[in-house]
């Protein structure tokens, strides 16, 4: 084959560019990978795509986009300890220094060591025909789930699982999520998927909402307004909600969250981004509420998430609107930016559906 590829770059600028790069070849435990399918994450919009908003280590530092991709190992460096070339991987999308107490942990998100690099950002990710990945940072793909379901776990589902992870969801639950994109989409699936009994869902735009209810994530949706807390209420008795997500990233959806949990119920914060302002002594002291806060994922907790979704028999890919080949990848950018669809992704070698 030839050894030079199309690689997509984010100059900034609310465009993408395709570059001429070379194929590159695995150093010692390191493995190609030939991409299969490479999703658009909303920190790629917010941070990237727009504006680099990032600065020094934690900036972007021109490489080749996609933080979301999963694919086919085809050629292993010398060094390898369990992967082999066929195998159907995920990467998990931040590459930690492997010797810290948060990388020993499995939490390389929060590694922060100067070798730290997320694919996408500070090394070349899964925007292009194949990757170049360290074997520690794969993790397998269940021959039950498709590419585009791995590419999901990638970011969002692992986000979203730790997040539900952290305040615990069961039958005994109803759970608001507030904030409808793809990672609020996740967390209603998911959340379904552990048992909650009854699922709210709040976005500030129509086509989300709809998006929601036609997917059956969610039994009732609410455009996020003044009168969407006293909804809530009236739906669950005046008692509020037992389990509140926030994926909006802002105030008024985090206020919403807290404002709608019940007493003694838990709150968990995954959008980023943003700020908020609520009373503590009514919001949360006075009814014994708690607020989490979750970034991404362990590598541990994506794993066993994969074997869980074949158990669970979902499939993150459902959540998928629009899919594009790379030559078509600018539009694929600005259709995520538009924040009125549901997932889009980028594929390879896969039947195209738009």
């Amino acid at each position: 084959m030839s050894n030079i590829m199309k690689g997509a770059y984010l100059p900034g600028n609310s465009t993408v560019v395709l570059q001429d790069v070379e194929i590159p070849e695995p150093g010692h435990g390191q493995v190609l990978i030939r991409t299969k399918s490479s999703t658009i994450c909303g920190s790629d919009i917010r941070a990237i795509y727009h504006q680099h908003l990032g600065k020094g280590p934690e900036g972007y530092q021109n490489k080749i986009a996609g933080h979301e991709p999963a694919g086919q190992i085809i050629k292993c460096g010398p060094g390898m300890r369990r992967f082999k070339e066929g195998d159907r991987v995920i990467l998990y999308h931040i590459s930690g220094c492997g010797l810290c107490i948060d990388c020993r942990r499995g939490y390389m998100i929060s590694c922060t060591s100067p070798l730290r690099a997320a694919y996408g950002w500070q090394r070349d990710g899964g925007m292009a025909p194949y990757i170049l990945a360290d074997e520690k940072d794969c993790v397998p793909l269940p021959d039950g789930l498709t590419y585009t379901d791995g590419a999901q776990v990638a970011c969002g589902f692992g986000t979203v699982y730790e997040g539900l992870d952290r305040i615990g969801i069961s039958g005994n639950d109803v759970v608001l999520v507030t904030g409808l994109g793809p990672v609020g989409l996740a967390a209603l699936m998911l959340a379904r998927a552990m048992g909650a009994q009854l699922l709210i869902g709040v976005d500030v735009t129509e086509e989300r909402c709809r998006l929601a209810l036609d997917k059956k994530l969610a039994d009732y949706v609410f455009i996020n307004s003044a009168e969407a807390l006293e909804n809530i209420r009236e739906l669950t008795g005046g008692r509020g909600v037992e389990r509140a997500v926030d994926c909006s990233g802002h105030t008024s959806g985090r206020q919403l969250a807290i404002r709608a949990t019940a007493k003694w119920g838990r709150i968990v914060f995954i959008g980023e981004g943003g700020s908020v302002e609520f009373n503590p002594s009514p919001d949360i002291i006075h009814d014994q509420k708690t607020i989490y806060g979750s970034w991404v994922t362990s590598i541990w907790m994506m794993e066993e998430l994969t074997h869980k979704l074949v158990q669970w028999g979902i499939h993150p890919e459902d959540l998928v609107t629009h899919r594009f080949t790379l030559n078509n990848i600018s539009e694929a950018y600005r259709l995520m930016a538009e924040g009125k669809c549901g997932k889009v992704a980028v594929v390879f070698d896969e039947e195209i559906k738009i």
